[in-house]
């Protein structure tokens, strides 16, 4: 099969691989969409710090937002999953560990990330092989679009659950990125009163369309920072309510920091995210009963050639104000066949 290589730092190659094999208790799934983010932007640069820890290495194939439908099932997986349409989770634990058995799989420190870390490859391929335990069945009303964008969802609704606000409440975002629009919605379904802050001209206008306004005053009630800003930790901390809460889940490529003195002075609560394992079974919820529709935020759905420019920051030119790429590697087989 074909399948995206990272072989070094802005090196990225389609090579053909062996074909997966579910071992037992794994499936074999035909990936219909996978997305780009931040991370696969990082790791195809080298500035991902797992590169500088060693937690990760070259080459290594990327992807961890996908769909798709199962092809074949392993021993001791169960065989209903044949042909269904799922995702997954990106964090997977060793099972065994006190984190692993407290329900918090997504810090074991012996865990896969597909596509990022671990023995797993990532879903930039026609086919992918994980546990069968990490899969989420997706409703037949979640298109394939829908279902890849259900992993940043999680990350998301998990951000807007860590700010711990009630209807009615003022919510700032920082940043208009698919986390931050994500975020937005999934906010607004909960009734919040959710305002965004960004520099992208486009995103902005999309935010708008969206009916999300930018914000003005505050403080607020809580503030997500979904940006890779350096400046946005510091940021984040003087706009909040004191009391309240920040969330963190942007990452900057380089270190941030905010003055603890006034997050102490503020009585201000911190929360990093960190995954969307315990976000998964919501966002597909939401996606599905119509509360929260993600589709505006794909830009574009390219193939696997076209995926190193894009992840060099060459949007096609034919791309919609959506900051999402997907990619579509039936796509790419049926323009070989032709």
């Amino acid at each position: 099969m074909r399948a995206l290589v990272f072989a070094g730092p802005s090196r990225a190659e389609v090579h053909e691989v062996p074909d997966p094999v579910a071992r037992p208790g794994e499936v074999v799934v035909a990936v219909e969409r996978a997305g780009l983010c931040g991370t696969d932007v990082e790791l195809f640069a080298g500035d991902l710090s797992y590169l500088q820890t060693g937690l990760t290495r070259y080459p290594l194939r990327p992807g961890h937002e996908w769909c798709g439908v199962v092809t074949a099932a392993g021993s001791e997986a169960e065989s209903a999953w044949l042909g269904r349409r799922v995702t997954g989770d990106t964090m997977i634990g060793c099972g065994a560990c006190h984190r692993c058995r407290a329900g918090r799989h997504h810090v074991c420190a012996d865990r896969n990330e597909v596509g990022i870390r671990g023995a797993i490859p990532g879903a930039l391929a026609e086919r992918l092989a994980v546990p069968a335990h990490t899969l989420h069945a997706l409703p037949d009303a979640l298109d394939p679009v829908a279902g890849a964008l259900v992993e940043p969802g999680g990350n998301a609704l998990r951000s807007v659950r860590a700010a711990a606000l009630t209807p009615g409440e003022r919510l700032l975002i920082l940043g208009t990125g698919t986390i931050g629009l994500l975020a937005a919605l999934f906010a607004r379904a909960q009734g919040l009163d959710v305002h965004l802050r960004g520099r992208d001209p486009a995103q902005l206008a999309l935010a708008r369309d969206l009916g999300f306004p930018e914000a003005t005053d505050g403080p607020w009630d809580a503030v997500i920072d979904a940006t890779n800003d350096r400046t946005s930790p510091s940021l984040a901390l003087d706009l909040v309510e004191p009391g309240r809460r920040i969330v963190y889940i942007g990452l900057s490529g380089v270190p941030s920091t905010i003055d603890t003195r006034e997050l102490v002075l503020k009585d201000v609560t911190a929360v990093g995210i960190l995954g969307a394992s315990a976000g998964l079974p919501g966002a597909i919820a939401a996606y599905a009963d119509g509360s929260v529709d993600p589709r505006p935020l794909v830009g574009a759905t390219i193939t696997l050639d076209e995926v190193a420019a894009a992840l060099a920051g060459n949007r096609p030119a034919t791309a919609g104000p959506g900051p999402k790429l997907l990619v579509d590697p039936a796509a790419l087989l049926a323009f070989q066949q032709r």
